[in-house]
């Protein structure tokens, strides 16, 4: 089991642990509204956070609160006797560097683990990878310098096809790339299941539906459950 302060997950998200951000990144999809809980146990729940941080994937963008895959995974860790307290710190429409702008602030408060969910946007938008790298690594440098206990897990994305093979091929190994630099855990490709496939989505084809986010839940906990044990 891990001790409080040991483990961070990183997203992206415009909400941070005590209510919305000041200053937000719009870019891209509005926001989905999730506003998480206080990172900082409390006397009435007392276990350490596992905060992820992330994009509209993370917040829930189109689906109940209950239902975004950070909800489901709370429930996956209770049923397996993992106390950790998930806070979703996901903010529609956020790129990598709209992360690193407000990572300080969402590390306020202690948290035993800290997801990193960001880059997909960046994808997307066909946004240089050096300089996606380049600010991954500045979010995961944040993290440990506020958190130097914490065990920081970088989430694999993918972007599409159709900025070509060249780009594609650069933006799936920048993130394993910067795991292996920075010595921290690689969680496979989120939507590995999920992406592409029309029953799990919604009408854009791109943000999972209930279903689409309970396997997103399935396989962030399958991945993470040897390392939170």
């Amino acid at each position: 089991m891990v001790a409080a302060g040991a483990f961070v997950l990183v997203a992206s998200s415009g909400c941070g642990p005590n209510g919305p951000e000041p200053a937000k990144d719009t870019a891209g999809d509005t926001a989905a509204g999730v506003r998480p809980s206080p990172a900082v146990p409390t006397a009435a729940d007392p276990r350490p956070t596992m905060l992820i941080v992330g994009t509209s994937l993370t917040a829930g963008l189109g689906v109940d609160p209950d239902s975004a895959y950070p909800a489901i995974l709370q429930r996956k860790l209770d049923s397996a006797g993992i106390a950790l307290r998930v806070v979703n710190a996901g903010f529609s429409g956020e790129t990598s560097a709209g992360a690193l702008r407000r990572i300080e602030w969402l590390l306020k408060d202690t948290a035993a683990v800290v997801m990193i969910e960001t880059g997909a946007n960046d994808g997307l938008r066909g946004q240089d990878v050096d300089s996606t790298r380049a600010t991954l690594r500045a979010i995961v440098r944040r993290v440990k310098a506020a958190l130097p206990e914490a065990t920081i897990v970088l989430a694999q994305m993918e972007s599409p096809p159709n900025l070509g093979e060249r780009y594609t091929t650069a933006f799936r190994a920048m993130f394993p790339a910067v795991a292996s630099e920075e010595g921290v855990v690689l969680l496979p490709f989120l939507l590995d299941g999920v992406a592409g496939v029309p029953e799990l989505n919604q009408g854009d084809g791109i943000h999972p539906n209930e279903e689409g986010a309970r396997r997103v839940a399935e396989n962030v906990f399958t991945s993470l459950r040897s390392v939170l044990r």
